[in-house]
């Protein structure tokens, strides 16, 4: 079962957490990573496949014949699928589809863009706390492998932490807390604050989240982790720094060295169209 205590977690990032990324991270110091938010209708147009030359598990949109989601056995343990979804069922569907092939699930109430909210999910389902608790409780009760949650803090601590305390009343095993509200963007300070309020007052770890430009070195992580009350429980933190410290957490990599170590692993994994993200991914390295 996966153990969220004190562990560096790679956070879900749409069109980047992907296999090569996921690999790297877990190779350079991440506990647990995190898939980019898959949505829910999506995956259940696909079909599970082993695929032999790569040694991979495919999941292939029947469609158009896209790959939904690729995983491998290096990964098994320690991969956790965020989902996006707004209906219980469909939730449960896409979880078995994949139970036997992930660490844990994760379902996403913290997306503030407008696909999201006008699909009734992400930052929606804080709307709606009753249909979030169902969807959580439905996956708890039915699946083997551990069911978490991100969100977004509301207007108040107390406001965030009376939501918090029915999403954990459905049985998961951690929550991740993004420390900006849902009108909130990365050019806003994150309020550690508020998620150190949470921390404190429920009995699941915290996964905190937000503010990733400020961490340049490991000990910025301890102190973040300080700040949010999580240096007991959990800390989460963008891809991009976990890339950039290595597993001793001392070297710094450079652009050239990730430039040289994501070819290699697209091209020996086979990754289909995502070169497209690259100028922007290394765009945030320089940073």
């Amino acid at each position: 079962m996966l153990n969220y205590d004190n562990k560096i977690i790679l956070a879900p990032m749409v069109r980047i957490g992907t296999l090569p990324t996921r690999i790297l991270a877990l190779r350079y110091g991440a506990d647990i990573v995190y898939t980019e938010e898959l949505i829910d209708w999506k995956f259940l147009r696909s079909k599970r496949r082993i695929n032999d030359i790569l040694k991979t598990v495919d999941f292939v949109d029947q469609t158009d014949g896209t790959i939904v989601f690729r995983t491998c056995h290096e990964e098994k343990d320690k991969v956790v699928l965020q989902l996006g979804t707004c209906d219980a069922d469909r939730a449960l569907k896409v979880a078995k589809l994949v139970e036997n092939d992930v660490a844990g699930i994760d379902i996403n109430m913290g997306c503030p863009k407008e696909f999201s909210i006008k699909g009734g999910m992400g930052v929606a389902l804080l709307q709606n706390p009753e249909k979030a608790f169902k969807i959580l409780e439905t996956l708890v009760n039915n699946l083997t492998i551990p069911v978490t949650c991100k969100i977004r803090i509301l207007d108040t601590p107390e406001d965030t932490l009376s939501l918090v305390q029915k999403l954990v009343s459905s049985g998961i095993k951690a929550i991740a807390i993004h420390g900006r509200t849902k009108d909130e963007r990365p050019q806003h300070p994150v309020h550690p604050g508020t998620i150190k309020y949470i921390a404190e007052r429920i009995p699941i770890p915290v996964i905190a989240n937000g503010g990733s430009k400020e961490i340049e070195k490991f000990s910025d992580i301890l102190k973040f982790k300080e700040m949010t009350g999580c240096s007991k429980k959990t800390a989460c933190y963008l891809w991009i720094q976990l890339l950039k410290i290595s597993s001793d957490f001392h070297t710094i990599w450079n652009l050239q060295d990730y430039c040289k170590e994501k070819q290699k692993m697209y091209q020996g994994l086979g990754i289909q169209g995502r070169w497209q993200v690259t100028p922007s991914v290394f765009y945030q390295i320089k940073l």
